[in-house]
């Protein structure tokens, strides 16, 4: 919302306004929470339920985080927090304050993110196939640049396609071999993507992309494909010449 302050107000007034057009135009109550990031945003939503609206201010995120219990955070589950509490871990601020071995040690790989997904929801249902598939490679950009942050790759792509009468599908293709290209993501959803356009008609109101099966990237094939680096790119820029 940062940047439309001069058209629509502050972001207060935005979130404010946005409220009452929900109320206004569809009957219901909206919980709103307005960051700097979308995970701070989405506690402060949280909180403000049933019908509220609490503003985090830059600069604020940690005094408003850390006196909040550790279940407050999106992700963490009762296990987490069971175990978080045998390590004396009851807040956000303390968890902030333990070291990260000892939660890696703790955790291990269960603390890792074991998929990475994008998704849009479009304003208006569509059929037109140049959109879903431009709207797929930007996707599929954000989810390749996600994989070389974390230095992984994925075994695994799957599509997600939500039709107009709210009716949801997902098809997943297993590879074999890892990938972490942007280009090899968006070849694959393209490919889901055209069987599930043949089976159903409707247009189609959300498409998303993910990868799963997250591994250790595999280094020893690129000796021998050099044009692979080209395609990893990196994290600031990407591959950025789809084919469609």
């Amino acid at each position: 919302m940062t940047g439309f302050e001069s058209i629509h107000g502050s972001i207060r007034q935005m979130a404010a306004a946005m409220k009452g057009r929900i109320r206004s135009e569809l009957g219901l109550s909206a919980s709103i929470g307005t960051a700097s990031c979308k995970v701070v945003a989405k506690v402060a939503s949280d909180l403000s339920k049933p019908d509220g609206l609490i503003e985090v201010a830059t600069g604020e995120e940690r005094d408003f985080l850390a006196p909040l219990p550790v279940d407050k955070l999106p992700g963490v589950g009762k296990q987490a927090v069971k175990v978080m509490k045998g390590l004396g871990i009851h807040t956000i601020g303390a968890l902030s304050r333990t070291p990260s071995h000892t939660l890696k040690s703790r955790f291990g790989t269960a603390g890792e993110a074991k998929s990475i997904s994008r998704e849009t929801t479009f304003g208006e249902d569509t059929r037109d196939r140049v959109l879903l598939e431009a709207t797929l490679w930007t996707q599929s950009e954000k989810v390749g640049a996600d994989l070389r942050k974390k230095d992984k790759q994925a075994r695994c792509v799957t599509l997600k396609v939500r039709y107009a009468d709210f009716s949801t599908i997902t098809r997943s293709h297993t590879l074999r071999e890892n990938v972490g290209t942007d280009q090899a993501i968006f070849e694959t959803g393209v490919k889901l993507l055209e069987q599930a356009l043949t089976m159903e008609m409707q247009a189609v109101r959300l498409i998303g992309i993910g990868v799963s099966n997250l591994v250790e990237p595999s280094r020893q094939a690129t000796l021998f494909t050099p044009s692979a680096r080209k395609l990893e790119g990196n994290t600031a820029e990407g591959y950025s010449n789809p084919v469609i």
